[in-house]
């Protein structure tokens, strides 16, 4: 690989990836499902837009825009009708749809209507696409598209580093080495699942010498699964184990204040059926969490003083570029706004042209 090829330049510098003003248009976690009752409103604050979040008596999920369009009520003082939310200030209600349906004191409603988000509930979590019709389907690991799973919470964690940047360190090969101490090695292959989702595979067969690697090489001679899919830069799917046993995380983050990044985790495993198939399920996901958190402590320390810039890439750092380069190809947002996010020149463009029709008017 040519190293210098995918260097980021003074001059090519990303404008998406690590900008704490910039997301990527896609869906995003909201709240874990069992968070949210029928008949419950909360209020919630995603990419810095204030929301609105309901459960109607049919259990269907419904987000808007967080104020009342009369006077400016927060909606989550409101109270929640049928499949309807009431404003608290003037009671003026709105359905589903976010159309009003009712003024009190008047004998119809007016033609006002608020922003409603699309919503999705999927592996026990609440969704939220951030534009206005969802393009692509939820993140799902290829391996289970498919296929029914039981999923189990993991953690919660804030960082002081941007998503992105706890994004890559699942395909960081050389921290694998120097802080997780494993003796193996491991290069991948990037394979693009559309505009918005790109997949890493491990193509390393087991090698080393050290006794562990020398034991399992004895028993299993085919490289040890481990994938992970990437959507929207701010989901990662992640599959690994040997052919016998594969085991499936989801990380999950989302941009906070300041540039910081929430994350939730969960595992994930193919459901199987009967008492022996759900209790070895029970027993591999709670192995599985144990050795998760264990292993992490040496991340979660670090996402917690880095300072996170990409002055000198080597060729080990390659599966890193190529993630960077899908990243900054997908349609970024502005953080509270979610407006379309434009460069500087365009932007000054745009009013320049504004200015001179406005001139042009008068």
């Amino acid at each position: 690989m040519n190293v210098n090829s995918q260097n980021l330049s003074s001059n090519h510098r990303p404008k998406t990836f690590n900008n704490p003003e910039r997301f990527i248009e896609g869906w995003y976690w909201v709240i874990p499902s069992n968070n949210l009752r029928v008949g419950e409103v909360k209020p919630i604050t995603i990419l810095g837009r204030e929301l609105v979040i309901y459960r109607g008596e049919d259990r269907r999920v419904i987000i808007f825009d967080a104020y009342c369009p009369h006077m400016g009520a927060h909606l989550a003082e409101g109270k929640v009708e049928g499949n309807e939310l009431r404003c608290f200030f003037h009671h003026w209600k709105f359905d589903a749809e976010g159309l009003c349906v009712d003024v009190p004191c008047l004998d119809e409603p007016l033609p006002t209507k608020l922003k409603v988000w699309p919503t999705a509930e999927k592996y026990e979590t609440i969704w939220i696409w951030t534009g206005e019709i969802p393009q692509l389907p939820l993140p799902y690991i290829p391996e289970l598209e498919q296929k029914e799973c039981d999923v189990t919470f993991a953690s919660r964690l804030v960082t002081n580093c941007h998503p992105n940047v706890v994004m890559i360190n699942v395909i960081d090969a050389q921290h694998f080495n120097t802080v997780h101490k494993l003796p193996l090695k491991v290069d991948f292959e990037k394979h693009e699942l559309n505009q918005n989702a790109i997949i890493f595979n491990n193509i390393t067969l087991f090698g080393g010498d050290s006794f562990f690697i020398k034991l399992i090489s004895r028993f299993y001679k085919n490289a040890v699964t481990y994938s992970i899919c990437y959507w929207y830069g701010s989901t990662g799917m992640v599959t690994f184990g040997p052919d016998f046993l594969h085991l499936h995380f989801m990380i999950s983050l989302r941009l906070i204040e300041e540039g910081k990044a929430e994350i939730i985790t969960l595992l994930m495993i193919k459901k199987r059926r009967g008492f022996i198939g759900q209790l070895y399920n029970r027993v591999v996901l709670w192995l599985t969490k144990i050795w998760g958190k264990n292993f992490i402590k040496g991340d979660t320390k670090l996402f917690q003083t880095i300072q996170f810039d990409l002055k000198t890439p080597i060729k080990a750092d390659r599966s890193i570029m190529q993630f960077i380069n899908h990243l900054e190809r997908q349609k970024p947002l502005m953080w509270k706004t979610w407006q379309l996010a434009r460069s500087p020149n365009v932007e000054s463009k745009q009013n320049r042209d504004k200015w001179r029709e406005e001139m042009t008017n008068d």
